[in-house]
């Protein structure tokens, strides 16, 4: 050890005991910059981080404490918990809405954020060689998540009278939700033919990086349908075979067309690529990513397709005219089609494809599967099976082939059956 010391004295290199202490806030920025620049994780997570590890730089400037990496302690970082269980947050960080105090969840993810941040530190000598990281003495897995927001799902009853309030452009959208356990942002980003495969009755949730958007999981997977949802989808997209699979309401009826209409997968990113030409002429330097991000947002909006958040505002209306006000997250129906998994006795692997959870390896402790997920395949077939098998007794299925037989008897005679508007419910 001293032989190498030397070693590095002498070529003015640094040595194993070498270390630069830096500003907390400055190595927020570092940290940030390192997953931004370099493990190129999404703007959406890293934007969580950047929020996370903000309160402690507001607990360093409210208490006045160490504001060197060098210098905060275990100590601190207990206080840094006290603290943060004083302060009341926006719960969904709009400046006006009802603030509250943070739930236990939401502590341990802040504090998980700076232990990360502090890591990080640690691997580029921020601290000094002997110091440990403070925030990993806190024993942050034994915290208990005892006011945690309880998840509800709907109960048969309820389910069913959600799906009959919905109209008819509504209830393709919740009952897909409800029938394939797709993330709503999942949903608003299929595109035709690619996506929808109505023939053999498979939906495909694929990356779509040239166009600024990707699965949160990064885990592409295919979903097999049910004959109810391939039917009731087969009438939702008609006689359309590019675009978005799912269109904005004011586009449903087929009178009025997107901006961007008849456009291929191809044909919209090298729109987006026009676009992006354009805008750096304009400004004459490079777009940096939120600049590329959203110029590929109104690459979608201009194709017409659903947006996340109306999803939800569709859910909350549907849900306060049912008497349901306490559901207020189209997640929920995510946590529904996985208890219908588990209630149907689905393999875990093919519970983890459908859910598109890792099931990798290197991942085998989050899903208990280990190396098993690797030497095991899914055949197709056993998938729908075990998929079908699970949706039999759900009362969506039931409501879907009413839906569908009410659509088809009284249209059957229509050129344009996407001319109709209003709510089939009422149709006798």
């Amino acid at each position: 050890m001293a032989a190498r010391i030397n070693s590095q004295l002498e070529s003015h290199t640094h040595s194993v005991f070498n270390f630069e202490p830096v500003q907390i806030d400055d190595l927020q920025t570092r940290w940030l910059n390192h997953h931004e620049q370099v493990l190129r994780s999404s703007l959406q997570t890293i934007r969580r981080y950047r929020a996370a590890t903000t309160h402690l730089i507001n607990f360093i400037a409210h208490k006045g404490v160490a504001s060197k990496t060098s210098l905060f302690q275990v100590g601190h970082a207990e206080e840094f918990v006290h603290y943060l269980r004083t302060i009341k947050v926006a719960p969904n960080g709009h400046e006006n809405s009802q603030k509250r105090h943070l739930l236990d969840k939401g502590i341990k993810y802040i504090l998980q954020c700076c232990r990360s941040m502090f890591g990080y530190a640690i691997k580029r000598r921020h601290l000094s060689p002997y110091a440990e990281n403070p925030f990993s003495s806190l024993d942050l897995d034994r915290i208990p998540i005892e006011n945690a927001k309880v998840i509800s799902i709907f109960s048969p009853d309820q389910e069913k009278k959600f799906l009959e309030t919905c109209d008819d452009w509504q209830f393709p959208i919740f009952l897909t939700l409800m029938l394939t356990g797709l993330r709503p942002g999942e949903l608003t980003h299929l595109l035709l033919p690619e996506d929808l495969d109505l023939n053999v009755g498979m939906l495909y949730v694929r990356n779509k990086p040239h166009l600024g958007w990707q699965v949160k999981t990064r885990n592409e997977r295919e979903i097999p349908l049910i004959d109810e949802l391939r039917d009731v989808l087969t009438i939702s997209v008609g006689d359309r075979v590019t675009g978005p699979v799912f269109l904005q309401r004011r586009y449903s009826s087929g009178s009025v067309r997107p901006e961007i209409n008849d456009h291929s997968e191809k044909q919209l990113e090298d729109l987006l690529q026009q676009r992006l030409a354009q805008e750096e002429t304009a400004s004459g330097k490079a777009i940096n990513r939120n600049q590329w991000l959203n110029i590929s947002r109104t690459i979608w909006r201009d194709s017409g397709a659903l947006k996340t958040d109306r999803i939800r505002t569709e859910f909350i209306r549907l849900t306060k005219q049912i008497d349901l006000p306490q559901f207020t997250a189209p997640k929920s129906l995510r946590h529904l089609f996985a208890t219908c998994l588990q209630d149907g006795n689905v393999d875990p692997l093919i519970r983890s494809e459908l859910m598109g959870h890792s099931t990798s390896a290197t991942n085998g402790a989050s899903h208990g599967l280990g190396m098993t997920a690797t030497y095991t395949h899914s055949r197709p077939e056993t998938k729908r099976k075990q998929l079908a098998n699970a949706l039999l007794i759900r009362l969506a299925v039931q409501i879907a082939k009413t839906w569908y037989i009410r659509y088809s008897t009284k249209f059957n005679n229509l050129d344009d059956q996407t001319k109709f508007k209003g709510n089939m419910w009422h149709i006798k």
